[in-house]
């Protein structure tokens, strides 16, 4: 019996629990690991399933180093990325070795709409630096708060991705990812909030994936892209998108209505301009228009727990930029205070919702 009047089983599983918050990065970077190395490339090429011979084959680590891609593996199927037979089908040429097969999960890491782009980018180190002294951050008194991804490199997220190619890649190729993903769900799950619109523009839009989508499900709608000039310079050629060159803040062209993915949560309060000022811009310059929002509402959508989780790490995660997911409350307020007039949360993208707020 513990001090505490606990069992000691009790005090075990706590500890098992603590255990695993505590080595939870450990699975982060095992996935890490899996996506450098392509090992779910290397499963679907044997058709979904492949022994580890098989998969060592195609991502050819050291000799030396194949009983610890072993370990790896074993991790990859402890943690529900890849399941695990004790033995192949006979006649497969490795009797005595399992076979590893992908998951739900790990499919979403094939194919033309894989999201390992995206999950490339939040595992990079540029991403997961910062939080390393979170906890000294939230001790010190800044002004100007400099966010702790410039406490951590010197510059602000925006700052870096102007300067560096390679990371702003990393951002646009991750952004392009998602919305080759999650868009076509989106136009089916809730196809209303995009009927009867002349001219869209996809607001911060990057290289157009979301507003490409929205083009090919409704031809009639006419969209644009507006972002960076850095970024719609490297924007694809041959797309009915039209892609504009600006600051959102500074300027937002004429239309029926704009469209923000995974945007608004960039901007908190402790921005120079906060997500309330670009709505008060929006709406004193097109009365009668529409905007439409792809983000999280945190409390919306399905009551299962691990979606209230993910919630809640996706707020800590837009640190990162000074950013923050908003309650539906705090969206209501930041909507009304802007002059809007009403708003609609469908809340049927998984931890996002799609928000339709109206003039």
């Amino acid at each position: 019996m513990g001090l505490d009047g606990s069992t000691n089983q009790a005090l075990l599983d706590a500890q098992l629990e603590l255990w695993h918050s505590t080595f939870a990065y450990i699975k982060s970077m095992a996935l890490k690991s899996a996506l450098d190395l392509r090992i779910a490339d290397a499963i679907h090429h044997h058709g979904g399933g492949a022994t580890l011979p098989q998969i060592a084959a195609r991502v050819t680590p050291h000799p030396s180093k194949t009983p610890h891609l072993r370990r790896l593996m074993r991790v990859l199927a402890a943690t529900g990325v890849l399941s695990v037979q004790p033995h192949p089908p006979t006649g497969s040429g490795d009797d005595d070795e399992p076979m590893y097969t992908l998951t739900p999960m790990s499919r979403l890491l094939v194919g033309s709409r894989n999201l390992v782009p995206v999950t490339a980018l939040v595992l990079h180190p540029t991403m997961v630096t910062p939080f390393f002294d979170l906890g000294k951050w939230l001790q010190r008194e800044e002004l100007p708060d400099p966010g702790i991804f410039k406490k951590a490199h010197g510059e602000a997220l925006w700052e870096r991705t102007s300067r560096d190619a390679a990371f702003d890649a990393l951002i646009n190729d991750g952004m392009v990812s998602d919305s080759r993903f999650i868009m076509d769900i989106a136009i089916e799950e809730c196809a209303g909030a995009f009927r009867g619109i002349g001219y869209l523009v996809d607001v911060g839009g990057g290289l157009g994936a979301a507003a490409q989508a929205i083009s090919r499900a409704f031809p009639d709608v006419k969209c644009s892209v507006l972002d960076f000039d850095h970024v719609v310079a490297k924007a694809p050629s041959g797309t009915k998108v039209r892609y504009v060159g600006g600051d959102m803040f500074e300027s937002i062209p004429p239309v029926d209505a704009m469209f923000f993915k995974w945007v608004l949560h960039d901007w908190g309060r402790g921005v120079c301009h906060d997500t309330e000022e670009l709505q008060k811009s929006y709406s004193s310059k097109r009365k009668g228009g529409k905007v439409i929002i792809m983000d999280i509402v945190i409390g919306a959508g399905p009551s299962d727990p691990r979606y209230k989780e993910m919630q809640a790490l996706f707020d800590i995660y837009m640190m990162v930029v000074n950013g923050k997911e908003r309650s539906e409350q705090e969206w209501k307020k930041i909507f009304f205070e802007a002059g809007f007039s009403d708003y609609k949360i469908t809340p049927v993208l998984g931890v996002r919702s799609i928000i339709e707020v109206y003039p």
